[in-house]
């Protein structure tokens, strides 16, 4: 049955590759207004079907993959050619990848279902989802709703599909049938390493386990307030959220206030040790506390907490298995970290970033202003979206707290989470691009001088030239013969007529080498010449030319002049 719903898919898939970008922009338009017209009564399904997270921040998830992605992406091309250039002879062609295996997580059924069917139908592509067996209703709900607007909009009847009845074995066959062409794997790390492992190219994310650092020159309130707002959205089920709080400890005890000034429950060591012992079940995470409030996580460890609890926080010190508030635990439970300054918590975010989150996300608060931590931040964390004073939830995901960072629910972690794709996974990932290349020969050019001065007593005009044009001193380069035997002194005499000093490096000898240049470079540091003058034959306007390159031009290697080349732009100076 699988293999017939395949089948259908690819037939479809092999028509709408001939779709124009018109019409699929059409019927991209038509299945984003359709998805967002639906936000409301799929983040009802999906609450009620799994169980997990907050209806209302659903909705905003599925407003999300909907609108926003909609106009982030309508007027990019992507069928044909996307770009010409006829000086080059450079054409470029957008084709789709062909048909496409769609992972969707529990955690976000509705959302990333749409997320994924409208870049498929942006693109050409067809897509089979394979839904989480305990969020199908949802998942196909979504699924169905993209597609009937599609094909109300002309897009071939079976461009989207799904497995009626997903289970490991049938996503797995799915996943390693030859018709698929690409897998978009979102969900547990299982999962995702199946989609890698079965042979086909895949896009796939990491898991995340995001640490905020706050260091003392943070905004508290702002810093604080963020972390709650994205630890709290659908109840911490986004990847990106913040998983640890590392907090230097000169504003320790302040961020603690705040926290609990907010709605943050702070664990007593007791209590700490009853809500780690459910976080990790079997030796992996409890997904029962996955998506639920923070007050029924409490309940579930024996506790009571007060009703408006937002996120429980557990103070620790370790990183690892035996530490389970340093895991990634999917829910508004939040590790707190007290570290002894910058650099501390800086060591303190790798490490919890290699335990179980490396390539995905890292948060820095601190002053916008202070640039040497900020710089030192970006370089040390080994994170695909390394985030500057704002919530992971909803900056990771793009297009909200940065405009420049691609929507998407789809969140590369590169080679270090063992993904293919770096950053947010977007339409040109989804394609094939191919380059047409017409034959353009290199352009041929050669630089001249602005002025040639040539017969007998063109020597005082060019040196008049030169003090019109302000030139204050001026350094000669000679050989020794020439030097000895008062040949430069017409040149001298006119020089300091003009009031022009002067410096001269008459130390070149027949065929110099570059030992000579290096000799002549430390004059010129020296002086500090506005005007480089080779007097004489050859070797002087040789020697002259690599002193005037290594004088203006001190990041150059000779070496790198010196190579044979194919190409004499690349070494015109």
């Amino acid at each position: 049955m699988l293999d017939a719903v395949i089948s259908r898919v690819q037939a479809a898939q092999s028509r709408y590759a001939e779709y124009s970008q018109e019409a699929v922009d059409t019927i991209f338009r038509a299945a984003a207004l359709a998805a967002n017209e639906a936000r409301i009564p799929l983040a009802k399904l999906a609450v009620e079907e799994t169980g997990m997270g907050v209806v209302e921040d659903k909705v905003i998830k599925n407003h999300f993959a909907s609108e926003y992605v909609y106009n982030k992406y309508k007027n990019e091309k992507t069928c044909g050619q996307i770009e010409f250039d006829d000086a080059f002879g450079i054409i470029k062609l957008a084709e789709p990848v062909g048909l496409i295996a769609g992972i969707v997580p529990t955690t976000n059924p509705t959302s990333t279902a749409i997320f994924k069917s409208l870049l498929a139908l942006k693109t050409r592509n067809g897509i089979i989802f394979s839904p989480h067996p305990r969020a199908k209703k949802s998942t196909i709900a979504a699924a169905k709703i993209v597609l009937e607007a599609a094909i109300e909009a002309v897009a071939p009847e079976d461009i989207i599909s799904w497995i009626e009845e997903p289970n490991v074995a049938r996503s797995q066959h799915l996943m390693g049938h030859p018709a698929i062409n690409m897998i978009l794997a979102t969900g547990g790390p299982g999962m995702v390493k199946a989609a890698y492992s079965s042979g086909i190219p895949a896009v796939g994310v990491g898991p995340g386990n995001t640490p905020a650092l706050m260091d003392e020159t943070c905004d508290i309130l702002m810093a604080v307030s963020s972390v709650i707002q994205s630890k709290t959205f659908d109840n911490g089920m986004i990847c990106a959220s913040e998983q640890s709080v590392i907090v230097v400890d000169k504003i320790y005890e302040e961020v603690k206030a705040e926290f609990a000034k907010r709605g943050a429950y702070l664990l007593n060591a007791e209590e700490a040790a009853k809500v780690a012992a459910i976080i990790i079940v079997d030796g992996k995470l409890n997904a029962g506390i996955v998506g639920q409030s923070a007050v029924k996580i409490a309940t579930m460890a024996g506790l009571k907490v007060p009703e408006y609890t937002k996120v429980l926080i557990g103070e620790t010190e370790g990183v690892g298995k035996e530490y389970p508030f340093s895991v990634e635990k999917l829910s508004p439970v939040l590790a707190m970290y007290k570290v002894k300054d910058f650099t501390d918590g800086l060591l303190l975010a790798r490490k919890l970033l290699d335990f179980g989150g490396i390539g995905h996300t890292s948060v820095l608060y601190t002053n916008p202003r202070n640039a040497e931590n900020i710089k030192r931040f970006g370089e040390e964390m080994k994170t695909c979206r390394t985030l500057i004073n704002m919530p992971s939830s909803q900056g990771a995901i793009g297009d909200v707290f940065n405009f420049r960072l691609d929507p998407s629910l789809t969140l590369g972690c590169g080679t270090w989470g063992g993904n293919s794709v770096s950053q947010n996974v977007a339409p040109k990932h989804l394609l094939n691009i191919k380059t047409i290349a017409a034959r353009r020969e290199n352009m041929l050019w050669f630089r001249v001088p602005d002025k040639i001065y040539f017969k007998y007593g063109c020597l005082q005009e060019a040196l008049r030239d030169l003090g019109e044009d302000g030139r204050k001193r001026a350094f000669i380069v000679t050989d020794r013969f020439l030097y000895n035997t008062g040949m430069h002194s017409d040149l001298v005499r006119c020089l300091e007529e003009m009031d022009i000093r002067l410096d001269i490096f008459s130390d070149v000898e027949p065929d110099p080498t570059l030992a000579t240049a290096y000799k002549g470079l430390e004059r010129m540091n020296a002086f500090k010449p506005d005007t480089i003058i080779a007097f004489g034959g050859g070797s002087p306007m040789d020697a002259a030319k690599i002193m005037w390159l290594l004088y203006e031009h001190p990041d150059v290697h000779f070496d790198d002049i010196a190579m044979r080349f194919m190409d004499i732009r690349k070494r015109v100076y």
